[in-house]
């Protein structure tokens, strides 16, 4: 694909942009969004279609209510005022050219009287990490892969498919998934920019599924799949304050990802509710298990819960939102454990952490590069630093040493390789959840999902503020582990961690919708600038003395 193909990709909202004139009427242009005199909030709150969760989305369409072709073309009518300009959110990569017409052909079925599965005619966007077969390339945000237009499904996407779901579109995502230098910017890729956090847009949006996790925040689909290797499905989710699952690795294929560890990656859903999840899930799993049909409103009820004391930070105001949710859950039945302390048992746990993806990553990436289309020039992580090298826009904003560290490791085979890996496994699993779970008589771990997002900062990366939970035994581990929204602090969405033992899946599920359900925290984003434009902080902020 060409570099205009693609822009064309980008830029296909075809029909849908007829729509958006409906709002010229009487308009103004304003930072060129076309809009009508409506107030802003007006213009950033979802309308009756978009603001549909996915089980509400499946209800509608089943009783006539909506049809498809009008909820793809209202979110591609959003997508367009409020993602590729308005305040430029940059969630959405590119988008399906086909969308509308997969749309049409699913009313068509319903008419007829057949339907496909639970996701019938629901609009779900992929990060672009992920194979579709649709005419879209797979970049993982990098322009070494533009011409990556493989016309096969992932077999997630094909599980998607098969149960009715459209294909929307691709989701920017931070480059490589984040897996290319130490000072990177989350969200960042040069094909895509930067995304940005839909509650304050300087704020940031988490990785690497940023993407995936700003664009159902802000309502661009009714679902999307990000992927996870260690905290990016769960960080982007409590960044943007939606629901995040990152199942038990193997549950769903890894095939046609492009990767960075085959003892970690997972791909996973990101939605509005945990409902809208667990049918996500079922579609994409490899089990084919109904997880919407072991949802209970009761689960907490006589549940052991194991409170991770030593992860819940050192911010006042997550602390005291953490223990309104420890309160909630024992007010539901919940029988509270805490856990005070946890340290990895083994030595130099963080370096061998990371050697082991490095060694991953070299070895997967290569096997993935060797079997893309002839059209793609880089046929090796060597190739890559090579092409980033030469590039004008690659390295501007930071370096790739984790590439080039990357590239020197040995074959899997390695001996140095297989002890790093067993000893974090053993760290994380027998040493690590087994053991809290165990040790403490306790059928779940909770924790905050993550800390209050900081600032973008192009100068020095990622600068993030003391951090909180413990998603990285889960990731390491490949255990299961969702993220509920919890509140917000000064606007700022947080998220609450259920996390168990391996293919707990349809367990933690069940314990996270009976929370959501009591609580019902979800936000949804004003698309400020920035903190400031809260009157509150404002007011606070101003000189008193004149």
């Amino acid at each position: 694909m060409t570099l205009s193909a693609f822009n064309k990709a980008i830029h296909s909202i075809s029909a849908a942009m007829t729509v958006i004139l409906l709002l010229a009427c009487q308009a103004e242009t304003v930072d060129n969004v076309i809009v009508s005199e409506a107030k802003w909030e007006e213009l950033v709150a979802p309308d009756s279609l978009t603001r549909l969760t996915i089980p509400e989305a499946k209800v509608a369409l089943e009783n006539g209510d909506i049809t498809s072709e009008a909820l793809v073309n209202a979110y591609l009518k959003r997508i367009a005022v409020l993602d590729h300009s308005g305040p430029n959110l940059q969630s959405v990569l590119s988008l399906n050219p086909d969308a509308l017409a997969a749309a049409r052909q699913s009313d068509k079925l319903r008419e007829a009287g057949e339907t496909l599965g639970p996701l019938h005619g629901i609009p779900i966007l992929l990060k672009d990490n992920i194979e579709t077969k649709d005419e879209l390339p797979t970049t993982a945000g990098a322009f070494a892969l533009l011409d990556n237009v493989t016309g096969r499904d992932a077999p997630l996407v094909a599980g998607l498919r098969a149960e009715g779901a459209i294909i929307l579109g691709k989701t920017n995502l931070s480059q490589w998934a984040n897996f290319r230098s130490n000072d990177s910017m989350s969200g960042w890729s040069a094909v895509g920019g930067q995304t940005r956090n839909p509650h304050f847009l300087d704020r940031n949006p988490c990785g690497s599924s940023s993407g995936s996790g700003a664009g159902i925040a802000a309502f661009m689909a009714s679902g999307a799949v990000g992927t996870e290797t260690n905290g990016s499905i769960i960080c982007p989710s409590n960044a943007n304050g939606i629901v995040g699952f990152k199942p038990t690795v193997g549950l769903v294929s890894q095939k046609y990802i492009v990767p960075i560890s085959s003892s970690q990656d997972t791909a996973g859903p990101m939605t509005r509710s945990v409902e809208g999840a667990a049918i996500m899930l079922g579609a994409m799993d490899n089990r084919n298990l109904d997880y919407s049909a072991m949802l209970d409103a009761d689960a907490i009820n006589g549940l052991r819960i194991g409170v991770l004391r030593f992860a819940e930070g050192s911010n006042p105001d997550i602390r005291a939102r953490f223990n309104t949710a420890i309160e909630k859950l024992e007010s539901m039945g919940g029988i509270i454990t805490e856990i005070e302390e946890f340290s990895p048992a083994t030595e130099n746990f963080w370096g061998k952490a990371l050697d082991v993806l490095k060694y991953e990553f070299k070895a997967t990436l290569d096997e993935y590069l060797a079997d893309t289309p002839k059209g793609v020039k880089t046929r090796s992580l060597a190739e890559v630093i090579a092409f980033n090298k030469n590039s004008d826009t690659e390295l501007v904003l930071f370096g790739q040493d984790l590439l080039e560290s990357s590239d020197v490791m040995r074959p899997l085979s390695d001996e140095d390789y297989l002890s790093k890996r067993d000893d974090v496994q053993r760290a994380t699993r027998a040493d690590g959840i087994d053991h809290l779970l165990a040790e403490n008589n306790v059928d779940v771990l909770i924790a905050p999902s993550g800390p209050v997002a900081g600032r973008i900062d192009p100068i020095n990366g990622d600068v993030w503020p003391s951090w909180a939970g413990a998603g990285y035994l889960a990731a390491i581990a490949g255990y299961p582990n969702l993220t509920v929204p919890m509140g917000d602090i000064d606007g700022m969405p947080i998220g609450l961690s259920f996390m168990g033992a391996k293919d707990k899946d349809g367990q933690i599920l069940s314990y996270g919708y009976a929370y959501e359900k009591a609580t019902g925290h979800i936000k949804a984003p004003e698309f400020l600038q920035s903190a400031e434009d809260r009157d509150d902080i404002i007011t606070a902020m101003s000189r008193k003395i004149k």
